[in-house]
């Protein structure tokens, strides 16, 4: 069986192997993958457990806006210790910057210094969600990133038609914070609701509530759970007795994106 150089990278990253002994297990073994990681633990060269098994549910979310794109990029790793690292961040930073100059497909241009990290540093690293908005002519795009250990671990990125950006900041600081999942109440799933609609019931009458009132108590429960899940719905963060919608007046979220990590 043969190998290529991407076998023998892909054998470096998952046993923390230098090249040439990655090389020779393929060689020892005609180029079969497991046979080769068996043979480098068994000669005491593989640095570290399989990789691709562990867990990596801490990293970095890069958030950055140059004019009317902005781009996140999450960039996952095994460790908070990593994870803040100038190396770590600032790679992030680097694929954002090349997905607002490209596209997301872009960071494809930086697999060889993903591979080369994850040898250096011996975790699992790969890369998460990436996401790119391009705002229309007039409109604007604005942020929030929540700061945890020197590193962005939940970012927010919306694009908004009127308003300020005074305005924009607050609505992205609201969701990372509320983490809506819908921007209308139109845009939740019937059957979603249908569900909902029957676990309330179900609760209502364990409640005991008279039969005749289950419908509309139900239906005052549904609201509630509106307010859980629906941006305009939302009571503000900052202020519970006005509604996002009422924040907004005139001033319309077209799209948001939020990316997190842990």
């Amino acid at each position: 069986m043969s190998f290529t150089a991407k076998d023998v990278q892909a054998l470096r990253q998952s046993t923390g192997a230098g090249m040439m002994d990655a090389k020779k297990a393929l060689e020892a073994n005609a180029g079969d993958m497991e046979a080769a990681k068996q043979w480098l633990r068994e000669k005491g060269l593989a640095q570290s457990a399989k990789r691709d098994d562990r867990d990596n549910n801490q990293g970095v979310v890069a958030l950055l806006i140059k004019g009317s794109v902005g781009a996140i990029v999450q960039l996952k790793c095994e460790t908070d210790f990593v994870a803040s690292s100038d190396a770590f961040v600032g790679e992030a930073n680097a694929l954002a910057e090349l997905v607002i100059a490209k596209n997301e497909a872009a960071v494809a241009e930086r697999n060889a210094q993903l591979e080369d990290m994850k040898i250096t540093l011996k975790e699992k690293i790969e890369l998460g969600q990436v996401v790119r908005f391009e705002a229309a002519a007039g409109n604007l795009l604005e942020s929030y990133t929540h700061v945890q250990g020197g590193r962005g671990v939940n970012a927010v990125l919306l694009e908004l038609e009127g308003g300020n950006a005074e305005l924009g900041h607050d609505i992205a600081v609201h969701i990372a914070f509320a983490r809506p999942r819908f921007l209308t109440k139109d845009d939740v799933p019937a059957d979603e609701i249908e569900k909902e609609r029957a676990t309330l019931e179900t609760i209502t009458r364990n409640e005991g509530k008279p039969e005749a009132a289950i419908g509309k108590i139900v239906d005052g429960r549904i609201q509630g759970f509106f307010k859980d899940i629906v941006l305009l719905e939302q009571p503000y963060a900052k202020d519970d007795k006005k509604a996002i919608k009422d924040l907004l007046g005139s001033a319309k979220v077209l799209r948001w994106s939020q990316v997190t990590i842990g």
